[in-house]
Formats: structure tokens, C-alpha cells, sequence
């Protein structure tokens, strides 16, 4: 079964993702460092796990399996989901696929570059509801896809 997993610190979109996966009977986890709010919904679940760097995407990377679905702003964990077959979002709704997760590395790069050599301030543009939009019919049109892959891929009479 296709699962949903939310890099949720500073997540914009965390009640979004909640509606389409409800929508598709999937289960969420949002993992974070704290700050996670309790769901009394049994297909929501939170993980907190330690304060270290990284320790929110490495444990995301462990548990997402090849056809589940992630949302992240972190180019460098997005690019670890992508390589292990995992379907990313950003909150904007864009993709990160094999095509495009290179640019989206290398932007990155150059765009720190920049801010340590003052050529450039680190602001990000503000998260817009044409941005909440934009995201959730990516969202569901992802869920959709990775839905009809996951059937595709188990035989009859599985899964039930």
C-alpha cells in the first residue's frame, strides 16, 4: 500500500495532505523534531524523532519504500527519496523527479554560493494559496498515479 510521508518541520501543507490521503484511505507520517500536533485520525501518525541534523530525513529515507510518496522543501532529502523510487513533492507542488533533481541540486548549490558571498539575501519567495492549490492537485494526481502503479504491481489475489 502507497504511503504518505511529510518532512513536517515547517511543513505549509501538512492539513492538505491530510485531506487528499483521507480521500484515498492512505496513511500519513509527518516526522519532525516536535512540534507535531496529536491526530485523534488512525491513518495519521507522527513521528518525533532526535534534534540532530538530518535525523528527520534519514529516518523518512529508511522508511519510505520505492512507489510511496514524499513532501519535502529539502532538495538534498529529495533527492535521496528520488533515487530510492520514492514520488516527491515539494510544497509548492512541484516534482522532483530523476529528470529534474539535478537542476534542482545544483540551483540550490549556486543559490547558497551566493548567500555566503553576499551576492544574493536568503529569502524565500512567501507560500501563496495559489501555491496550496497548485499543491494539491499535484498531490492527488500523484497519490492517483502511485495508487494505479502499486495495483499494477501486485498480483491478483494480493493485498487484500
Amino acid at each position: 500500500m502507497v504511503m504518505i510521508f511529510v518532512d513536517a518541520d515547517a511543513c505549509p501543507v501538512k492539513d492538505e495532505v491530510v485531506r487528499v490521503a483521507e480521500r484515498h484511505g492512505l496513511t500519513v507520517t509527518f516526522v519532525a523534531n516536535g512540534g507535531l500536533r496529536p491526530s485523534r485520525d488512525p491513518m495519521v501518525r507522527n513521528v518525533v524523532v532526535s534534534k540532530g541534523a538530518d535525523s528527520a530525513d534519514d529516518w523518512i529515507v529508511a522508511s519510505a519504500a520505492s512507489g510511496d510518496i514524499a513532501v519535502t522543501a529539502d532538495i538534498p532529502l529529495a533527492a535521496r527519496l528520488v533515487e530510492n523510487g520514492v514520488h516527491v513533492l515539494g510544497p509548492t507542488g512541484k516534482p522532483f523527479t530523476e529528470a529534474s533533481i539535478g537542476m534542482a541540486v545544483a540551483m540550490r548549490d549556486l543559490k547558497q554560493h551566493l548567500r555566503e558571498t553576499g551576492e544574493i539575501r536568503g529569502l524565500n519567495p512567501g507560500f501563496t494559496p495559489r501555491d496550496r492549490s497548485t499543491f494539491l492537485g499535484a498531490l492527488d494526481r500523484t497519490v492517483r498515479m502511485a495508487v494505479k502503479a502499486a495495483a499494477a504491481e501486485t498480483p491478483a489475489g494480493e493485498g487484500k
